[in-house]
């Protein structure tokens, strides 16, 4: 979910990692699927991104 997010508000994993203020290597990860992130570090990324609500439930109850 993240990718496409990222993909359709046209940013780089590096962009976006600069904006919230995270490493591209935890993006990358985070993208994977391969590590979980602080509660405040996925606001930051949805509110960044605009997903929509109904994207964020589907992405938590997986």
């Amino acid at each position: 979910m993240l990718k496409k997010y990222r993909k359709k508000n046209k940013l780089s994993q590096e962009e976006l990692a600069e904006e919230i203020g995270i490493s591209t290597r935890h993006l990358q990860r985070l993208e994977q699927d391969e590590e979980k992130t602080r509660v405040s570090t996925f606001k930051r990324i949805v509110k960044t991104l605009n997903i929509p609500d109904d994207e964020i439930i589907k992405f938590i109850r997986k």
